[in-house]
């Protein structure tokens, strides 16, 4: 590994990383030392390590994968396990979790999502949960329609903080009713998991996305949908932007159950 480049860098600490060459692939635990500039992150760690990807042991080896995109905690890309709690590793400082000479930072891919190398896993099945829910506002055109109706300020602030999320799949990975399965590929065969179900709750919320109000609600009733939800509210827990992610399971528990009644009543 470099040595420290300035006499402000003089501490060395320790990325143990749970390796994995692809899909389906064995793991392997590497460890390596890298020298840290104060105020600096995990993914400048990382960047140090693909610059001169050998361990601490002395050996060559591959430079480490992962996924980032803004690395300003927007894109949710960069999500992985950081000492066996998930976060972003843009925003981890490593002053915070290795203040000390000869401290160790172990990092690991979410479990609830395919690998695809080392680091980077594939979220696919997030957005296809989205899609799942039809989580857009439709429109009519790309026309003028002139002003859109007013709101509220304080339904205008819970949809702000709903907006925030990022995908990046913190409240998934903290959920024990979200699994990795052989076919969690197909929709309606695992839980769909709390983003989703408060991603249905904004766009219910919005005057036009309102209309799809009723297709959400029925996908919400089928399996996998919010009766699957545990009540565990480790999602609450481990969300980044802080989204009252149990609110709107609450909220879209309640929803479902009227249009559920509604629904048998307009059938008989």
């Amino acid at each position: 590994m470099p040595s420290p480049s300035s006499s402000t860098s003089i501490r060395s600490i320790r990325l143990r990383i749970l390796r994995c060459d692809g899909p389906g692939k064995p793991s392997r635990w590497e460890t390596f030392s890298v020298f840290p500039e104060p105020g600096a992150n995990v993914i400048s760690c990382l960047q140090q390590i693909a610059a001169s990807p050998i361990t601490s042991e002395g050996r060559p080896t591959t430079p480490v994968v992962w996924d980032s995109g803004c690395l300003e905690e927007v894109c949710g890309a960069c999500t992985m396990l950081i000492n066996g709690k998930v976060r972003q590793s843009c925003s981890c400082l490593i002053d915070d979790y290795a203040p000390n000479n000869g401290d160790t930072i172990t990092l690991e891919p979410m479990s609830k999502f395919p690998v695809v190398r080392d680091l980077w896993v594939d979220r696919s099945r997030m957005f296809d949960a989205l899609k799942r829910i039809k989580a857009w506002a439709p429109i009519d055109g790309a026309y003028s329609l002139g002003s859109g109706p007013r709101e509220k300020p304080d339904r205008q602030a819970t949809r702000y903080i709903l907006s925030t999320c990022m995908t990046c799949g913190c409240c998934l990975e903290a959920c024990p009713q979200y699994n990795l399965e052989p076919d969690s590929h197909e929709w309606g065969t695992s839980f769909i998991g709390a983003h989703a179900i408060s991603q249905a709750r904004l766009f219910n919320m919005h005057e036009t996305g309102a209309e799809l109000k009723p297709q959400r609600l029925e996908a919400l009733e089928d399996k996998g949908g919010i009766n699957d939800c545990g009540n565990a509210q480790n999602c609450v827990k481990v969300c980044p932007k802080n989204i009252p992610l149990t609110e709107s399971i609450a909220a879209i528990g309640r929803h479902t159950t009227i249009h559920a009644i509604a629904s048998w009543f307009s059938k008989t």
